[in-house]
């Protein structure tokens, strides 16, 4: 089969691979010719996906694989074409439609009889049949259902295990018409394989959802559900700490039942999904007062955490803090709604001289994002673990001379490494 994949980024370019390793001849559209010259060179653009390195490597050097600026060329050539273009949301938590409005018309340009069309993207609910339908026809002068078929099937995976997860979790499909459905299902069994899941009922493999609707929402509420609970638990982490409890321990005994799944508090949630889908979903439900709390409670735990340090060091006016980690969460390099930026921007508003540290970014990325970077062993006075990289795990007093106050934002930190300062944890008294 002949695929395309628009947008080579940390989902799209491991969907590439995966196509292109079961055997598909797989055409990828980027408009960053700097990825497409690394992907026609089957060199990866960014370090961190297991496996990705050497599985790209294999298909670009047999010629299943090839990568290309222009996409409508792509789609011409292709019988399914897989869209994981990124959708943005704004200042006002409303979705920009721009990249991937451009690139539906640029798909709708090349689009051909016959083909399969199925966007990946996280989208609110309706987008696919209100907005890119109506979009693709115009562009092709085709008709969805007649001449070719759209389907909204989500992406469900992690970065860092892309093709792990793939295998793991079964396949949402949502179509607009039984036909596209029908298509899309056979699409995804050829070009994906899946691991046994016993703890199923309906079995690992590719679900039909019954309409491109429901697969949209499957995908929002998936992600909203971790936003909310991790609300609830930065919450009773609060209450907590301000009685003396240790919301660890809560939050195990509560688990030891089968109905409850009490995720973690901690100091910040971030990256592409987890704090932008909730804003998603708000859009096609403003009377969601649940969403709305959970996302304000998590947005304010970084100025709780930096709270946590004024109340155990005093006053940060002139203090030397450094925040450890500027990735939103460990081993990935990637600061997409990292708690980095609103938890330096609460340590500046009080007065602190603020670096930042990450042993996955040079000194130079760092001062890119807006930071002053920092290296272990310089002295501090303050310390704020914002990602849980495992390098932190084993730091002791010698990577942070003199530091009086450490809150740990991720309970992750050997707090006895650390003799001669307060450590807090965030939901731990």
């Amino acid at each position: 089969m002949n695929i395309t994949v628009v947008a080579l980024g940390k989902i799209g370019l491991p969907l590439a691979v995966q196509f292109a390793s079961r055997g598909h001849q797989v055409i990828g559209a980027d408009v960053n010719r700097a990825v497409v010259d690394q992907v026609n060179r089957g060199e990866e653009p960014f370090p961190g996906e297991a496996h990705l390195a050497e599985k790209l490597a294999a298909v670009v050097a047999d010629g299943r694989l090839t990568a290309t600026t222009d996409t409508a060329a792509a789609v011409a050539q292709a019988q399914a074409v897989v869209v994981v273009v990124p959708l943005f949301v704004n200042a006002d938590s409303e979705p920009d439609f721009g990249w991937m409005d451009s690139a539906t018309q640029d798909i709708g340009r090349g689009l051909k009889a016959g083909t399969l069309v199925s966007y990946e993207t996280t989208l609110p609910v309706g987008t696919t049949r209100g907005r890119w339908k109506p979009l693709l026809e115009s562009e092709s002068g085709l008709v969805e259902g007649e001449d070719f078929h759209l389907v909204f099937s989500p992406e469900r995976v992690l970065t860092g295990r892309v093709f792990a997860d793939l295998r793991k979790y079964p396949k949402l499909v949502g179509g607009l018409s039984d036909a596209g459905a029908k298509e899309a299902v056979a699409f995804y069994e050829q070009v994906l394989e899946f691991d046994e899941r016993p703890d199923l009922e309906r079995g690992n493999g590719v679900w039909d959802l019954g309409s491109a609707e429901a697969a949209e929402m499957a995908k929002l509420a998936e992600t909203t559900y971790r936003d909310v609970n991790i609300g609830l638990a930065n919450q009773f982490g609060r209450f907590a700490a301000s009685h003396s409890i240790d919301v660890y321990q809560v939050i195990e005994a509560s688990n030891s039942q089968p109905y409850s799944h009490i995720h973690r508090p901690g100091i910040a949630v971030g990256g592409h999904c987890i704090p932008v889908y909730p804003r998603l979903y708000l859009w096609n439900d403003p009377t969601a007062t649940v969403v709305r709390a959970a996302r304000e409670a998590n947005a304010a735990m970084p100025a709780y955490a930096v709270g946590l340090a004024k109340g155990a060091y005093g006053d940060l006016t002139g203090a030397r803090v450094v925040v450890l980690g500027a990735a939103y969460r460990g081993g990935v390099k990637e600061t997409a709604f990292s708690g980095v930026f609103p938890t330096v921007d609460a340590l500046r508003a009080e007065g602190a001289q603020v670096t930042v540290h990450d042993p996955m970014y040079s000194d130079d990325e760092l001062r890119e994002l807006g930071f002053e970077p920092a290296s272990l062993g310089t002295p501090v006075d303050v310390a704020v673990v914002q990602a849980d990289h495992a390098d932190y795990t084993n730091l002791t007093e010698q990577d942070l001379p003199g530091v009086k106050v450490i809150v740990d934002g991720r309970r992750h930190l050997d707090g006895e490494a650390f003799p001669e300062a307060t450590v807090l944890v965030v939901g731990k008294a």
